[in-house]
């Protein structure tokens, strides 16, 4: 279906600028394509953000709704100003004009192709809508189903490329090609069990990882079958701590693996953290009783729920490669924990299994050396009036990361 949609559009551009257009105003169109993507992508959460507080039931249609409307108006404005610019049809010969109008034609359609996928993708749909990219059963982050050309994977890359380190040049750098590793991956994973009515963002900032949260995991953890993990050559096990607020539990509380992301960069690299190319990576399952590792589908719904005041406890494990260190932990469409490096094995965590409440006591032995104010990714203190407070904070720091859309 997506090859044929493709072949229409951009057989419609080219009999357009063929017939109706110029060889210069073909161009025109092409470059203004291509600013309008680039000014959806780098504002249409930031937009989809505000859309939400102010009506929160169309919070799942948000992305989308901002995304086209950014693109289509910027589109159109930059078009009517070409258009009083270059008056008239300027002809630069009869053979340019005859080659380069159907082939602006096509490059347009190819690109107005990549903006619709990306746009669909960002809708509540079906997973199998616009196309299936993963299998219905135990999808396979390696092994995406591209179409032809992949238009989609284009138009995110090429934004990934320009973005690198210049998302935001008021706060810290960052890089939609960290923020949002393999972008359109990410968006079908995270709506994997859309039908299952697994939400796609969520309403307030939900994790937490802790300071000494991510370390190397132990020679003696073993799977459910009292086996050493495995995992394959030139990767390691890395442990993940992750608290799940249990505000944010009342949406967010039903989801799956699919939607979690361990964005990693290069060890060797000097850039700031934030900056650069990042590679994402998703969970091999979870600790769970007796401290032996669950593993787990991508797809398999989980449900956590707590009657505590207390967030609840969850390790996730992870088979990051040897090459890479994390940087942040995403969650859904719009939840993101940034995160310090990954403790010595002397001072990391224990395992808990996944449900396990949060203690007070445990939190105050886990934090011996104080963190700075307003280290990223530390828990605050998570007691009376302080909690609430630390929480409010801790919303501010992940939404200050990405711009991020809430749902409620």
């Amino acid at each position: 279906m997506v090859p044929l949609v493709m072949l229409a559009i951009m057989a419609g551009c080219a009999a357009f600028l063929f017939f109706k257009g110029t060889l210069v105003h073909g161009i025109i169109m092409v470059f203004n394509a291509l600013i309008a993507g680039f000014i959806a992508f780098g504002f249409f959460e930031m937009l989809a953000r505000f859309l939400v507080q102010q009506s929160p039931g169309i919070a799942a249609w948000a992305p989308l709704i901002c995304f086209a409307l950014l693109f289509i108006l910027t589109f159109a404005v930059l078009q009517t100003g070409a258009l009083q610019v270059a008056k008239g049809k300027p002809d630069l010969g009869k053979l340019p004009e005859q080659i380069g109008r159907p082939v602006c034609g096509v490059v347009l359609g190819y690109l107005l192709t990549g903006y619709i996928l990306v746009a669909a993708a960002l809708a509540p749909l079906p997973n199998q809508y616009p196309y299936p990219r993963f299998s219905p059963r135990s999808p396979n982050p390696a092994r995406p189903a591209k179409p032809v050309l992949s238009p989609d994977g284009f138009v995110t890359g090429l934004f990934a490329t320009v973005s690198k380190g210049s998302l935001s040049a008021i706060q810290q750098p960052r890089s939609f090609a960290v923020l949002h590793a393999d972008y359109v991956d990410q968006l079908y994973l995270n709506r994997h069990k859309v039908a299952d009515k697994v939400g796609l963002m969520t309403s307030m900032h939900t994790i937490d990882v802790p300071r000494k949260g991510v370390r190397q995991a132990p020679d003696s953890l073993r799977d459910t079958d009292g086996r050493a993990p495995s995992i394959s050559p030139g990767e390691s096990l890395t442990l993940v701590r992750v608290e799940l607020a249990p505000r944010g539990l009342r949406d967010a509380g039903k989801f799956t693996l699919s939607q979690f992301r361990l964005v990693c960069g290069l060890k060797s690299s000097g850039k700031a953290a934030l900056t650069g190319q990042g590679q994402a990576v998703y969970p091999l399952g979870y600790i769970g009783e007796k401290a032996r590792l669950e593993r787990k589908p991508l797809d398999e719904v989980i449900t956590a729920t707590t009657s505590s005041s207390e967030p609840v406890k969850m390790d996730l494990a992870f088979a990051v490669p040897a090459s890479l260190t994390p940087l942040v932990l995403e969650f859904k469409g719009n939840d993101i924990a940034q995160i310090s490096p990954p403790a010595p094995g002397e001072e990391a965590l224990e395992m808990v299994a996944f449900g396990t409440p949060a203690q007070a006591s445990e939190a105050a032995g886990q934090s011996q050396t104080p963190a700075p104010e307003g280290t990223p990714g530390t828990p605050p203190p998570r007691s009376d009036r302080k909690s609430r407070k630390a929480g409010s904070k801790s919303e501010e720091r992940a939404r200050s990361l990405t711009g991020t859309v809430e749902e409620n």
